[in-house]
């Protein structure tokens, strides 16, 4: 299915004549991965964990890998067990509001790969309803489904014509659902500092479902990225910039043209993006990328991260990706869950068959941009270094699933 409203076009993000396409995006960033020459430095930054560079442990370093492999009622005994291996959501949620950050990617819901949508690069319906289920019989007060879509729609609106059964949903308990594209239905923005001293950025304006939360879940795919290397949990979060302040139309609540001044400066050097520090920052995506993604999970921390990877896809993160020649369905069978996004991913990371996730520019998934979970456990936000995670439930050996 397609969804067009005003100011979008074919379902795709409308951009001004000056930035750059997706699909210019995607050629751009293959061009690095074939080696053209880069206009910045490759290294990542030299700076230690603010906390110490020598902690070897992190307490909320557990990820746990649990076999699951359709979407049926499957996913909540699945989601379920991977939680208890975890310790339990009742700590984490009880009497508390939750956010949970889905992944639309868009609002092109036509199927791809001939699977439906939620089977190959965005969340799920199956999964967000189970896990609103188990929040709420966790204890949870409230549980806000949130993303920004490239649609002037409410996102019930969107999320019905993409036949999610949002009356199931609201069925659960006390559930909230907000586009996150401009303020919504707050009359202000929430501020929230980057504590790290920022890669990118010092702060981020965010629609206030991200800041007005107790707990913030992100809800992600096992794929592939195009200008990231992968997108999971972390990468999941790049969404949280509203449209109406860091898109292409940046400036109008009316807007849904995507995050291109972000992506790329070029054709944007009069905007001024809120919080980016002062200095001249990268201006190739496969650097600003990363660090913006990093920058983002500072400001505004994951509590839980959940990644889907009963089916998903490869070579990239949407259809967009086609020209790379790679993608195909994938089918690890598995649901991924973690207290810390960088150890998570990490996980995610060597599921999908890449040994060391904190390789920079030299291996994939990261040969041709900077590794955002390195940066990560470089800027203190988790560990990424695989032997010091404890994974429980399903081995790595037993779970990866080589994507190439």
């Amino acid at each position: 299915m397609l969804l067009n409203t005003e100011g979008a076009r074919d379902g795709r993000i409308v951009v001004m004549s000056t930035s750059l396409s997706r699909r210019e995006f995607l050629a751009r960033s293959l061009a690095v991965a074939a080696g053209a020459p880069l206009a910045f430095p490759t290294g990542l930054s030299a700076r230690q964990n603010p906390a110490g560079a020598a902690d070897r442990h992190r307490p909320d370093a557990k990820v746990a890998i649990v076999s699951c492999r359709s979407y049926g009622p499957e996913v909540r005994q699945a989601l379920n067990k991977s939680f208890d291996l975890l310790g339990g959501l009742g700590a984490l949620v009880k009497n508390k509001t939750v956010t949970v950050k889905i992944n639309l990617t868009g609002t092109d819901f036509r199927p791809f790969l001939q699977r439906p949508v939620g089977e190959t690069y965005m969340t799920h319906y199956a999964t967000a309803l189970a896990l609103g289920s188990l929040l709420f019989d966790a204890g949870a007060r409230r549980v806000r489904f949130a993303e920004s879509t490239t649609s002037r729609a409410s996102l019930e609106s969107t999320l019905t014509f993409a036949e999610w059964d949002v009356r199931a949903l609201s069925a659960l308990g006390n559930v909230e659902f907000e586009n996150t594209r401009n303020l919504g239905r707050a009359k202000g923005y929430s501020h929230l500092r980057v504590p790290t001293n920022g890669y990118m950025f010092s702060s981020f304006e965010f629609n206030q479902a991200y800041g007005e939360t107790d707990v913030m879940i992100s809800l992600a795919k096992l794929k592939n990225h195009v200008t990231a290397g992968v997108t999971l949990a972390m990468k999941n979060l790049f969404g949280l910039t509203p449209n109406a302040l860091y898109g292409s139309e940046a400036g109008s609540e009316d807007a849904t043209g995507g995050r291109d001044p972000l992506h790329d400066p070029h054709g944007f050097e009069k905007m001024k993006l809120p919080g980016l520090k002062e200095g001249p920052p990268p201006r190739d995506a496969t650097a600003r990328v990363p660090r913006i993604v990093v920058d983002i999970c500072a400001a505004r921390p994951i509590h839980l991260s959940i990644i889907d990877g009963i089916t998903s896809m490869s070579g990239g993160e949407g259809p967009w990706c086609e020209a790379a020649g790679n993608v195909k369905v994938t089918t690890p069978g598995v649901i991924i869950a973690g207290l810390n996004p960088v150890s998570t991913d990490a996980i995610g990371t060597a599921v999908m068959g890449y040994p060391d996730p904190r390789v920079n520019r030299t291996a994939k998934p990261f040969d041709f941009c900077d590794n955002h979970l390195l940066l990560a456990e470089q800027a203190g936000l988790g560990i990424a270094e695989l032997a010091r995670i404890d994974l429980r439930g399903m081995s790595l050996a037993q779970a990866r699933y080589p994507y190439g």
